[in-house]
């Protein structure tokens, strides 16, 4: 009996756990959706296509692009702070940790519309 309540507690544990996890991980996905749709979406557009007026006229990139795919997180990381053309620097006004949040955001939507 006590090993069977044992057992019970630590599958509930294990549970809680899973979905603190997933939470997490989702919070981190909804902090880069509101701060892309809030600094990008205007020239990338929501769907990382740069389809939008603004985007077309600054020649934006499609995330999805083979020339963005094939670059590393590192190199996303250094246009997103440095800029890049047309592409104004965003290192004074965001964190290390949001721009990583950025580029795996970028990546997301790359997956999704190739």
């Amino acid at each position: 009996m006590r090993q069977c309540l044992v057992r019970m507690f630590l599958v509930s544990l294990l549970g809680v756990g899973l979905l603190a996890v997933c939470a997490g991980s989702s919070k981190a996905q909804s902090a880069a959706e509101t701060l892309f749709k809030a600094k990008c979406a205007m020239c990338h557009g929501l769907d990382g296509k740069g389809e939008t007026p603004t985007g077309k006229t600054m020649k934006a990139r499609n995330f999805a692009a083979p020339e963005v795919m094939k670059m590393t997180d590192d190199e996303l990381e250094a246009v997103i702070a440095k800029g890049k053309n047309k592409m104004p620097a965003f290192g004074g006004k965001l964190k290390k940790e949001q721009i990583e949040q950025l580029v795996g955001y970028i990546r997301e939507l790359a997956k999704k519309s190739s």
